[in-house]
């Protein structure tokens, strides 16, 4: 995972109104790759709200990476965080996508026995070697990004369904209950993606959760299929960085 961005407001710097403290009073974390910057963290000292220090890291980060890069810039906000979602539309960031998080409590029965392919382990550096992370891959959350994946690859299982000639399909999970991605090549309305998640719950993965898929990832009506109900949203805002 790259390092993150750290920028501070000070209530001598920001404020224009001669103030000499020294305090931080707001903070802006992200994460920055050629592809974009993410807005990991956007916060303000309870007593400096509504002042204009959030609108003020945002525009000071824009004015940055427009002239460093990369252009994009990108936020995934929960829903339920409705000033966070209110300042990034005032600072000009446009909602692109709802991503939502989907949960699996276990109710999915048993699948039948899998016709024509087999199940094997898998990890990141297979599939990035049958070349099934590349750019064809659909929209996806920052976490389940080609770069997340294979910054986190040690802690990272997976199983495949394959044939003789390919991987047909994958799941990608770690301990603890969280799908880490879900994929399927084979047109069969889920009946591969329904025996790998059907193999991790005898596993004793009975209860997990698929953090926030973008719709263009996988449609709501075959994770319904599979298990899955969805739980929680987080709004996708992004933007182009620009001069203040």
């Amino acid at each position: 995972m790259p390092l993150p961005t750290i920028t501070c407001c000070h209530s001598g710097s920001v404020s224009n109104r001669g103030s000499s403290g020294s305090d931080p009073i707001a903070v802006l974390i992200g994460a920055k790759r050629p592809s974009g910057t993410l807005i990991h963290t956007i916060a303000v000292h309870p007593d400096h709200v509504r002042q204009g220090h959030g609108r003020h890291l945002l525009t000071s980060l824009g004015s940055k990476l427009s002239i460093l890069g990369p252009p994009r810039i990108i936020a995934e906000v929960p829903d339920t965080l409705v000033p966070a979602c209110e300042l990034f539309s005032a600072t000009g960031y446009v909602e692109e996508a709802v991503l939502t998080d989907y949960v699996f409590d276990g109710d999915r029965k048993r699948a039948g026995e899998l016709a024509g392919g087999f199940v094997i382990p898998v990890t990141i550096d297979d599939l990035a070697a049958n070349g099934l992370l590349g750019e064809a891959d659909p929209q996806v959350c920052w976490q389940r990004s080609i770069e997340t994946l294979t910054a986190r690859k040690d802690d990272i299982a997976g199983l495949a369904v394959a044939s003789d000639e390919r991987i047909e399909a994958y799941i990608l999970y770690r301990n603890g209950g969280e799908i880490v991605s879900l994929r399927s090549f084979v047109e069969d309305r889920g009946a591969r993606l329904t025996h790998l998640v059907s193999q991790l719950s005898t596993q004793g993965m009975t209860t997990f959760r698929f953090p926030k898929v973008h719709p263009a990832e996988m449609s709501i009506e075959l994770l319904e299929a599979l298990g899955f109900r969805p739980a929680a949203g987080h709004r996708l805002y992004a933007t182009r960085a620009r001069a203040a």
